[in-house]
């Protein structure tokens, strides 16, 4: 049996979860609404406060998507009820990060300013030389945070670039001069 698959899903109170057929999952919440079709082989059902997912056989394939399903499931419920948020920290000599309306400006060392929309139902916040990315659906949240990096990786040698704030850059030892 997967271990994560068999675990319950805790639906907390004030959040409402609806399942349809086809597997068509809905989560309302105080922050919001989110709905994913999900594997048509699971068996979802809603008991008592609960979300449990089971599998029709314990062939591969259905064995890796009893995990998924559970943790989707389970990711939708956190989103609306308490949302998600990524930091990314800007690292570098004249790097900057603002704000303007719905609009990220990033100064990363480019002849011009990046300039990045929020995303409908994601919000950016800028702090200094950090950048909160929030939201209720955590595969949007994650892209979005993945996106802004790319605009500019840090860096192994000074660590110049945008990083997450819980990512440690693998430095490397730069070039010695002879003397």
């Amino acid at each position: 049996m997967s271990r994560i698959g068999r675990l319950p899903v805790v639906v907390p109170s004030g959040v409402e979860v609806t399942i349809t057929e086809n597997n068509e999952v809905t989560v309302k919440g105080p922050k919001g609404t989110l709905a994913k079709a999900l594997p048509k082989e699971m068996d979802i059902k809603l008991e008592d406060g609960h979300v449990v997912v089971t599998r029709p056989s314990d062939l591969k394939k259905m064995k890796s998507l009893h995990g998924l399903t559970r943790t989707l499931i389970q990711n939708m419920v956190t989103g609306v009820s308490e949302g998600y948020a990524k930091v990314l920290e800007v690292n570098g000599v004249g790097y900057r990060a603002a704000k303007q309306g719905k609009k990220l400006v990033l100064s990363l060392g480019y002849s011009h300013p990046v300039e990045m929309e929020d995303p409908e139902g994601l919000e950016s916040t800028v702090d200094g030389n950090k950048i909160t990315v929030k939201g209720i659906d955590k595969e949007r949240v994650g892209q979005y945070a993945a996106e802004i990096r790319d605009k500019r990786r840090p860096e192994p040698y000074k660590g110049k670039g945008i990083k997450y704030a819980d990512e440690v850059i693998r430095r490397k030892v730069g070039k010695t001069g002879k003397k």
